[in-house]
């Protein structure tokens, strides 16, 4: 794997220079679930907001979900903050030496702590993000769903087993490099692959049934209305999502049933309506259930009565400022033209 590594490995990936924890830990939570070609533009971005872990501490939640936008999973950009603010308020800034006490901290698991301290501090702790099981169960051929403990079990074994004593950080990049460029979740390079000899999975011909499928579960679908509420002067109506749940803490607009009317919000917020209209519906789909979303353009006279700063702020929407917006929202955003001057309609 190393001499693989040293000929084909990925060394200038901007994490990588400088390998400080706080640069590696960024990158592995955003990694999770991401691609690198995605993320390295995040990563830059961020590090030029946010260059240290005290930086990142000293910020609101907002900032970090402003340049969050777009990479979704947005509990990793909250749990990221929570952490720096732990690191800072416990450690000096500093992180722990040891997997278990990086692990402890929110938003990372065993396998983002032993990548954190093998690439930055040379530490000898295995890692088993969704690249290394791949490789790994191909490798052996282990057979089931790595989310069941079993088949996790053994596949941690494996990756003690295999972790050498010298060169860390290059191993840990190179494993997860063979994953992502070669091992791929379909037609894997195998004949490029440094383990293709040792392979039972390539031996039997059947790498691509490796790692097995998660058991298929449909996902349920639910369905809201978004209420654009756009005032005399072009400007539109946003607040906060709880700190929890879908587009935590991302700044959205107003959701109802589609049973509900859009009129009983409006009389409760003191807002009279001067034209609605039903733009193109749209699905978004979540990891665990489907979102069929009717977004609603109400042009209103005001800018209401009973809507204070406690709850939101209309903004230009062609310049929200530094908010953490979730993906439907800003695109909405960018699609909105300047309100029409009739009557209701």
């Amino acid at each position: 794997m190393l001499a693989w590594y040293d000929q084909h490995g990925r060394k200038d990936l901007p994490w990588q220079h400088p390998r400080t924890p706080y640069r590696v830990w960024v990158s592995e939570i955003m990694l999770q679930q991401t691609q690198v070609i995605t993320v390295i533009d995040y990563f830059q971005r961020f590090m030029e907001v946010f260059p240290d872990v005290h930086r990142l501490a000293a910020a609101e939640v907002d900032q970090v979900l402003h340049l969050w936008t777009g990479l979704g999973y947005y509990a990793r950009a909250r749990n990221l903050h929570k952490a720096a603010r732990q690191l800072v308020g416990d450690h000096d800034g500093e992180f722990p030496d040891t997997v278990e006490e990086v692990a402890s901290l929110p938003g990372i698991g065993r396998s983002t702590a032993g990548a954190i301290l093998a690439q930055s501090r040379g530490v000898r702790a295995p890692i088993l993000d969704g690249n290394v099981k791949r490789v790994l169960t191909r490798l052996h051929a282990v057979a089931g769903w790595p989310g069941q403990k079993a088949v996790e079990n053994r596949l941690w074994e494996l990756a003690e087993h295999y972790t050498p004593h010298h060169r860390l950080a290059d191993y840990t990049q190179a494993m997860m490099d063979l994953g992502a460029t070669l091992c791929t979740r379909r037609r894997p390079a195998c004949g490029g692959c440094p383990l293709h000899r040792r392979c039972q999975a390539h031996a039997d011909g059947n790498p691509e049934q490796y790692p097995g499928r998660k058991p298929a579960k449909a996902k349920p679908v639910r369905q809201s209305r978004m209420l654009i509420l756009q005032s005399d002067d072009g400007s539109v109506w946003l607040e906060p999502r709880p700190p929890s749940g879908i587009w935590g803490g991302l700044w959205c607009f107003p959701q109802q049933d589609l049973e509900e009317s859009p009129e009983s919000l409006l009389t409760q917020w003191g807002l009279t309506a001067r034209h609605r209209e039903t733009l193109t519906p749209f699905r978004h789909t979540f990891s665990h259930f489907h979102l069929d979303v009717e977004p609603a353009l109400i042009q209103v006279d005001g800018t209401g009565t009973r809507l204070g700063e406690d709850r939101g702020r209309w903004v230009d929407p062609t310049d929200p400022g530094e908010l953490g917006l979730a993906a439907p929202v800003k695109k909405l955003l960018g699609g909105l033209r300047q309100p029409r001057q009739q009557s209701m309609l």
